[in-house]
């Protein structure tokens, strides 16, 4: 299936692993140009090697902090100026600490919503108005299954991202008339450096082996396994793409049956 993606230029924010990385790759591999983002230079560079040797891609690297305003904004005129427009903007941001209601302040709050909320809102700022130019753009969030099903031990995602949910379903009726789509991907369990962390601590709080917490958060999955992060990045690629173009408000999960709900 040709995608449509040849000649677009696509923005993916915190692609310097994990799925970011794995959503940049996929782009790529699909004939976009790509602008990869950040905190770490070396971690970005070394990405953006990868991404060449894999499809010969055009790849742009703006190292900095989705959570710096003055960074997104330089991140999309770096990329307006390198490529000559802007089609595709897949925001996505690192998760905020775990715990529970207990172990967090008022402040613990802001800087979660700061980190998954306003970071996308930022960047749908300040990417929409070319969108809008051009009358073609797509806007796809990376969230969590949080957002939905909320998880016992991350309330402070659980509360940032689900707001992710409600301003972009508003969004997306606001640009819809305009060649814009803005979608929702919610990740499950997938075997990124995030996870791995995640993990890792709960194996230590419970005092098994790191092989057995996988297990278990494998029996709780419909599919009895983790996921690749390849295939959680080909629905956001299809949803990029000129395919999915009657596709707009969507809030779609990539969790192996994980969420448990009707709707």
């Amino acid at each position: 299936m040709d995608l449509g993606l040849k000649g677009k230029v696509a923005i993916v924010a915190a692609s310097s692993s994990g799925l970011g990385k794995a959503t940049a790759l996929e782009l790529a591999v699909e004939g976009a140009s790509v602008t990869i983002n950040g905190r770490s230079e070396d971690k970005l560079l070394a990405t953006a090697d990868e991404i060449r040797s894999a499809c010969g891609a055009e790849v742009l690297t703006v190292t900095g902090d989705v959570t710096n305003e003055e960074h997104i904004h330089s991140l999309i005129e770096q990329t307006k100026s390198r490529f000559g427009r802007v089609d595709i903007v897949v925001t996505n941001a690192g998760g905020p600490p775990t715990g529970h209601f207990n172990d967090f302040s008022a402040e613990d709050y802001r800087k979660a919503v700061e980190l998954n909320l306003i970071s996308t809102i930022n960047l749908c700022l300040a990417a929409i108005p070319y969108m809008r130019e051009q009358r073609w753009g797509r806007i796809v969030a990376i969230t969590s299954i949080a957002a939905k099903q909320p998880v016992d031990s991350l309330i402070l995602s659980n509360t940032a991202r689900a707001g992710v949910l409600g301003f972009l379903k508003s969004l997306s009726d606001q640009v819809a008339s305009e060649g814009i789509t803005v979608n929702t991907v919610c990740p499950g369990y997938h075997l990124t450096e995030r996870l791995q962390n995640l993990t890792s601590r709960a194996a230590e709080n419970q005092g098994i082996a790191i092989e057995e917490a996988y297990r278990r958060q494998s029996a709780q999955i419909p599919m009895k396994r983790i996921g690749d992060p390849k295939e959680f990045a080909a629905m956001v690629a299809f949803l990029c793409s000129e395919r999915a173009s009657y596709i707009t408000g969507a809030v779609i999960q990539v969790d192996g049956g994980a969420y448990r709900a009707l709707y």
